[in-house]
């Protein structure tokens, strides 16, 4: 069967977005049922309020907007650098309608993480304070947090992102 969809299925992981003003919050969830062309989703929804605050005082550039128009799986944890707001979503969504993206169980465990440990509050204080004992305190901070990590593939991910802004030093 070349070319034909895969058809999602109770337990599997998904991703999408939803309009919020000129941008989108993102959503990563569970299906937790699936109705012919409707499906359950059991997750958490984020509102990037951070990196709209950066794009709205002219401090991000062009990929910070893409980003915010168009999140994706690979590209939403950028978004997650800075402070979020997220809460539990459970709704149905009607496929025809909106653009689901399957996600495996490692994207969804790693962004499940960003937000289950607080890394978005952990990343944005080390970014916004300036250099001085505060700054290494958050440091330290994130740090001991990153070395409490179980899940490797969090660890990595943070590791790569915090290597990438220059804050491990």
């Amino acid at each position: 069967m070349l070319g034909k969809k895969k058809e999602l299925k109770e337990g599997d992981n998904v991703f999408l977005s939803k309009p919020d003003g000129d941008y989108k919050k993102f959503i990563f969830g569970t299906v937790t049922g699936v109705n012919d062309k409707k499906i359950g989703i059991n997750g958490v929804i984020v509102d990037p309020v951070g990196l709209k605050n950066k794009v709205q005082q002219g401090k991000a550039g062009t990929r910070s907007v893409e980003i915010l128009e168009n999140p994706t799986p690979e590209n939403c944890v950028f978004s997650l650098i800075y402070r979020i707001e997220h809460e539990n979503f459970t709704d149905v969504i009607d496929m025809d309608k909106e653009r689901i993206t399957p996600i495996s169980k490692n994207a969804y465990a790693i962004l499940d993480g960003w937000v289950r440990e607080s890394l978005p509050e952990l990343l944005n204080n080390v970014l916004s304070l300036s250099v001085g004992t505060e700054k290494e305190h958050a440091k330290q901070i994130l740090r001991q947090k990153m070395d409490t990590l179980y899940d490797k593939g969090l660890k990595r991910n943070l590791y790569s992102i915090c290597r990438s802004l220059r804050i491990l030093n």
